[in-house]
């Protein structure tokens, strides 16, 4: 009994020493845990804050653009404003082939002047008269051509005086053929005296000119207008 006793004391002795050790291992582990620095809140809310991006760079300001400077209105268009505001529309039809072939009445011995309104009523008027004279001479004309060809349709017997026939015809068909192209012109020139934009340049819409239209009735260019015009078929003329 006395040595089991022994025994039992040598065990608890000895088992003793381990128990501590292990407890003692727990424990080390537990302060080595606690012993870990702790992120502080300050550098939690540091790093939950969002990361700013860098800014792209400013475009630069577009130049402002000068704005064109208000260009006045031609004298064309003033007249076409005045005549949409007077109520007189366009003519078109049956109703302008009407009127366009009415003579006007002008007194006998009148002239246009530079004093007057250009391209008053009495000056439209006086064109549009000169107009359907030339007009006339011209179908006469044709027509008188039209009765030569009929009437020289025997065969000369001579051959040089058949040669001399047949240029004489071949030139008075060309004279007719821009004959027939002029009455076109003039036709559009009493259109345009009863769409009240007769006597203004197509080009710049400015007066063309007294002198310029009692010399050729048909113009629709200014002298300016007509020399630049020319100039460009030149130039594509040499090229």
């Amino acid at each position: 009994m006395a040595m089991a006793s022994k025994t039992k004391k040598k065990r608890t002795a000895t088992s003793k020493p381990k128990a501590k050790a292990g407890r003692r291992a727990k424990t080390g582990v537990r302060a080595a845990a606690k012993s870990k620095p702790t992120r502080s809140l300050k550098t939690r809310k540091l790093k939950q804050r969002p990361v700013a991006l860098p800014t792209p760079p400013a475009k630069p300001a577009r130049p402002r653009v000068a704005e064109p400077p208000k260009r006045e209105p031609t004298a064309l268009e003033k007249r076409l404003l005045q005549l949409e505001r007077s109520g007189k529309a366009k003519a078109s039809g049956q109703n302008l082939r009407q009127r366009m072939y009415q003579r006007a009445r002008v007194p006998r011995n009148y002239v246009p002047s530079e004093t007057e309104t250009f391209m008053s009523p009495r000056q439209s008027a006086y064109f549009k008269n000169r107009l359907l004279d030339w007009r006339e001479e011209l179908l006469k004309e044709s027509s008188q051509t039209i009765i030569n060809l009929q009437e020289g349709g025997l065969a000369e017997p001579d051959l040089a005086d058949r040669a001399s026939a047949e240029s004489d015809r071949s030139l008075e068909l060309r004279t007719r053929d821009r004959e027939r192209k002029l009455i076109s012109k003039i036709d559009a020139a009493l259109e345009r005296i009863e769409n009240g934009i007769y006597g203004f340049c197509e080009e710049t819409g400015e007066p063309i000119g007294l002198k310029r239209l009692i010399a050729r009735p048909i113009a629709t260019l200014s002298i300016e207008a007509q020399e630049r015009h020319e100039r460009r078929e030149k130039v594509y003329r040499d090229d």
